[in-house]
């Protein structure tokens, strides 16, 4: 079994590389809930439903997210009517929020409502929440602190960040099933998303790093720093935030309690050398690949690197243990 824990588009697009070489049935996906929103008046849940659209096939590649062709009179209605529309949802997402709402509603926890969600998507992977507690990612900045939707979507992360906390996290426990998917992989990989506020909210959560810590399986993460910049997105920025180096090395840095393996950009080959000589992945592999998802081939061709790299990890690690 493999183990994935993801967030975001770029994590949706890993997945999607994932799914076309390994049988559905074997993959078991973590995914951020730091995200969630109450959204007129129905439980939204981005990435969960980026995940479960990509798995289905029906995510918007134009987009990145929603459902491919959809339509907005729905949004386009709110609007008018004078309601918040800063949140794009087309009019076939909202029946997956209604869904979501109406199971949650009637007492389903948010796990098995994702369940169900998936099996009527036809999906066989196995997707899990991090949490069904309410864990809820909040950003600093000089305007005041923001959901990471306001932040993220609505103000397009042009606001200094000060500070990221995940308001809930203290008292929340991991989904069932999330520990024992990380104890018991053959492997757990990090998708190349946004590591302070895609991964960052699944770490928070009470158990889950601890469990990263203590797995047999090797730990393989794909960064989503590339030179001095993020691939998309506020990552670098948000890593720069939390006083990390915008670099691999500040990815390994983020990750350095339980990261096995690094697959790092072809561009990053001097950067990940630089590591090697001053020490920095004296326990850490460091693995150089094209890591640019700009189709389909090369996503797939990411997810066979990360798997190869972990299984190279276990065969070196067998190696050194005989001898």
């Amino acid at each position: 079994m493999i183990t994935v824990l993801t967030g975001g588009t770029g994590g949706a697009k890993f997945v999607d590389g994932l799914r076309q070489i390994v049988p559905p049935e074997e993959l078991t996906i973590i995914v951020n809930t730091g995200d969630d929103l109450l959204w007129w008046g129905l439980h939204v849940s981005p990435d969960i439903d980026s995940i479960i659209y990509m798995l289905a096939g029906k995510i918007s590649e134009e987009r990145g997210w929603g459902v491919e062709r959809d339509t907005f009179f729905a949004l386009r209605t709110m609007q008018q009517m004078g309601e918040a529309a800063w949140f794009s949802i087309g009019d076939r997402d909202l029946a997956m929020h209604i869904i979501r709402s109406k199971l949650l509603t009637a007492g389903h926890t948010l796990s098995e409502a994702t369940a169900e969600i998936a099996i009527r998507s036809g999906i066989r992977a196995r997707v899990l929440p991090m949490s069904d507690s309410r864990v809820e990612t909040r950003v600093l900045t000089e305007a005041g602190e923001l959901s990471f939707e306001q932040y993220f979507v609505q103000r397009r992360y042009q606001d200094e960040v000060k500070a990221i906390r995940f308001e809930g996290a203290g008292g929340a426990i991991p989904s069932p099933g999330v520990l024992e998917a990380i104890r018991s992989s053959e492997l757990v990989l990090l998708a190349p998303s946004n590591p302070v506020t895609s991964i960052g909210p699944i770490l928070a959560v009470s158990g889950i790093r601890e469990a990263l810590m203590e797995t047999d399986a090797p730990v393989a993460a794909v960064s989503p720093i590339v030179g001095s910049a993020a691939v998309t997105g506020p990552a670098g920025a948000l890593l720069k935030s939390q006083g990390f180096d915008v670099s691999i090395a500040g990815v390994a840095d983020f990750y350095g309690d339980f990261l096995d393996i690094l697959v790092v950009d072809s561009e990053d080959a001097k950067a990940a050398a630089r590591m090697r000589e001053r020490g920095k992945a004296s326990t850490l592999s460091v693995r150089v690949a094209p890591t640019i998802m700009r189709d389909k081939r090369a996503r797939m061709a990411l997810a066979r690197t990360a798997i190869d790299s972990c299984r190279e990890f276990t065969s070196m690690l067998s190696t050194a243990q005989q001898d």
